[in-house]
């Protein structure tokens, strides 16, 4: 499938590896409703691109995401506005479920994705970073769960996602009070796995991160990352169930010869995308 051209993120695929940047750095790439939809559409091509083995996500500039446009926020009344005050909230219900649905793209992708974090990561950029399978962060990042401060509850997964991620009480406190975590916080708390010096070390670290992935087996990858999701959620003896069902499918396969091959050859493996 050719690379979507779209106005907010950019997407480069190199060796197996698509770099899907958020773009708008000039406004700390605050999600404007392009955005949202936009990255619905960058995940859903890199999960259906079997040349895509891992995705990076970054964001362009000094931050990594401001959260929400608040003129998107602002507009949201109007967006929904009906005379009938069911029909209107009916609307904004829809609203919300199609927001969640555009960061759920992240998580459905079957390809790995690994975030690189810099700057300010705030809001709804924590919404977005949940989803993804891995986070690393340069020293300069800060997250927040802001949602708190604008009156709000949040609405499109972090309340959901933070609290398998970190300690319930540490998820609460972070909900309720608002306050920024630094790079070493986030990575002691679990948020983030890794933490680089600068930005620029980040996305090489993170780059060397997603091409050691890149090298697996992209069968037992996309098998791996479906099985630790529905394990999140299931029972431990759903999640044997369910892996036995699908390596009696998956487990005979082209990439479980080549890796024999390659081992008894002394040689990496070179597997079909």
């Amino acid at each position: 499938m050719a690379i979507p051209q779209l106005t907010t993120i950019a997407i480069e695929l190199r060796e197996g590896i698509a770099e899907i940047r958020l773009n708008r750095p000039e406004r700390s790439n605050a999600m404007n409703e392009a955005m949202w939809q936009e990255l619905r559409t960058a995940f859903s091509w890199a999960d259906a691109t079997a040349a895509v083995r891992v995705a990076m996500l970054s964001g362009a500039g000094r931050n990594f995401c401001a959260g929400i446009d608040l003129a998107m926020l602002a507009g949201v009344g109007q967006a929904v506005a009906h005379a009938d005050s069911a029909r209107s909230r009916e609307a904004l219900r829809r609203l919300i479920l199609d927001l969640q649905d555009c960061l759920a793209s992240v998580e459905r992708c079957r390809k790995p994705v690994l975030a690189a974090i810099q700057g300010a990561c705030i809001g709804g950029a924590i919404d977005l970073v949940t989803c993804c399978d891995m986070r690393y962060a340069a020293s300069d990042a800060q997250f927040s769960v802001r949602e708190i401060d604008v009156g709000m509850t949040a609405d499109v997964g972090t309340l959901q996602r933070l609290p398998r991620l970190v300690p319930d009480g540490i998820a609460r406190e972070l909900a309720y009070t608002g306050r920024s975590v630094d790079a070493v916080e986030a990575k002691q708390i679990g948020l983030a796995n890794q933490v680089f010096e600068t930005p620029a070390a980040l996305l090489v670290g993170v780059r060397a991160i997603a091409q050691s992935i890149a090298a697996k087996s992209p069968l037992a990858i996309r098998g791996t990352k479906e099985m630790l999701n529905y394990g999140r959620d299931h029972s431990v003896s759903d999640g044997l169930n369910y892996i036995a069902t699908w390596n009696a499918a998956m487990l005979m396969s082209a990439d479980l010869e080549e890796s024999m091959a390659a081992m008894r050859e002394r040689r990496p493996p070179r597997f079909l995308d």
